[in-house]
């Protein structure tokens, strides 16, 4: 299965000609296609061509060959790679020159909106969430989990869906971290929305602790050989990667119960502490003193009010179980003493 579009960098020498025999050739034996102009100019000093295939797949290939450099050119495309690119690095977002990062992204929005334009209406969830609205795997199930299934929150409306993540992700606090958070949405061609949804509890617990003014850094992989989900404290967005976590440091775990009608615990309460016991039973095993985030957003309303009711323990401490909305309502209670302070971002029951 491919992953989040990333691009492909070749160092020969490129021409038009070469374009057509190595890359339009094949592509048009195996799939039917055409190459034509970018609707956006490629940045100097590149050439820049598209090529579209009958089944929907789409590339970009742009070089450049100047007289006493070194040739380069960058492939993106979610249809199948040419033979000639095989041994090829692939590189991030953020690893290729600006302008071509920014000549892609541009041609890719303006197909996003011509395609699906209910959702690039919303242009910096469109934006991050770009490398996987055009994976080559993913591209439909991805655009139907927000179009179909409000992203996993039950019983609301779309549009209130796509403003709630807009305006999360317009803040910019995930920007440095794009490639790595929109490639946990996944590329599977299938729509699952419970796992999808449990992806999107990550950008809940984002939204917390950026609301409650909590520095934060995604996706920490430990010495266990576990990775857990977030590493919090004070200056943790200016600590190298590989010097985190720090002492003082609090590790930060999040799951996401899936609602009893889809689980074999037939009970909120259930699914609630079968959810905490897998966790524990796994990375907070290794580290007991992680915080626990238990993300209830999949629970419908009289799901949650039992939950609500009763607040029960889970078999790990310290533990924040709460339900975010996405009119930006949290309810939440605490297990056990949290060592991060969310504040007035939640209300506490």
């Amino acid at each position: 299965m491919a992953g989040p579009l990333r691009f492909r960098r070749s160092t020969e020498a490129w021409s038009e000609r070469r374009v057509e025999r190595s890359l339009l050739a094949p592509l048009d034996d195996r799939f039917g296609a055409t190459l034509g102009e970018t609707r956006v100019p490629p940045p100097e000093p590149y050439a820049g061509v598209r090529l579209d295939m009958a089944n929907g797949d789409v590339a970009l290939f742009a070089w450049y060959n100047e007289e006493g450099e070194r040739p380069t050119a960058f492939w993106l495309g979610n249809t199948e790679t040419p033979e000639v690119l095989w041994r090829t690095d692939k590189f991030g977002w953020d690893e290729v020159p600006y302008g071509v990062a920014r000549w892609a992204q541009r041609e890719l929005l303006a197909d996003l909106a011509e395609q699906d334009p209910w959702l690039a209406e919303y242009s910096h969830l469109a934006w991050f969430f770009l490398p996987v609205f055009f994976s080559k795997d993913g591209r439909d199930s991805t655009r139907s989990f927000f179009r179909d299934h409000a992203a996993g929150f039950p019983d609301a409306d779309r549009d209130r869906v796509l403003r709630f993540y807009e305006s999360l992700l317009e803040t910019g606090i995930l920007d440095p971290y794009r490639e790595t958070m929109a490639g946990k949405l996944g590329t599977s061609p299938q729509v699952d929305v419970v796992r999808m949804g449990a992806s999107m509890a990550e950008f809940h617990a984002a939204k917390l602790l950026a609301d409650s003014d909590t520095e934060f850094v995604p996706e920490i992989d430990l010495g266990s050989g576990h990775a857990l989900d977030f590493v919090v404290g004070d200056g943790v967005r200016d600590t190298p990667r590989r010097d985190l976590p720090r002492s003082g440091d609090t590790l930060v775990e999040v799951t996401r119960p899936g609602p009893p009608s889809t689980r074999a615990a037939d009970t909120p309460i259930a699914a609630l502490r079968a959810t905490a016991d897998a966790k524990t039973e796994d990375q907070l095993d290794a580290h007991p003193n992680a915080l626990l985030l238990v993300d209830c957003s999949s629970f419908r309303d009289d799901q949650w009010n039992t939950i609500r009711a009763e607040r029960p323990a889970v078999a790990h401490a310290p533990a924040i179980v709460y339900r975010m909305r996405p009119n930006g309502s949290v309810e939440a209670y605490r297990h056990g003493d949290s060592p991060v302070d969310l504040g007035d971002a939640v209300y506490w029951l």
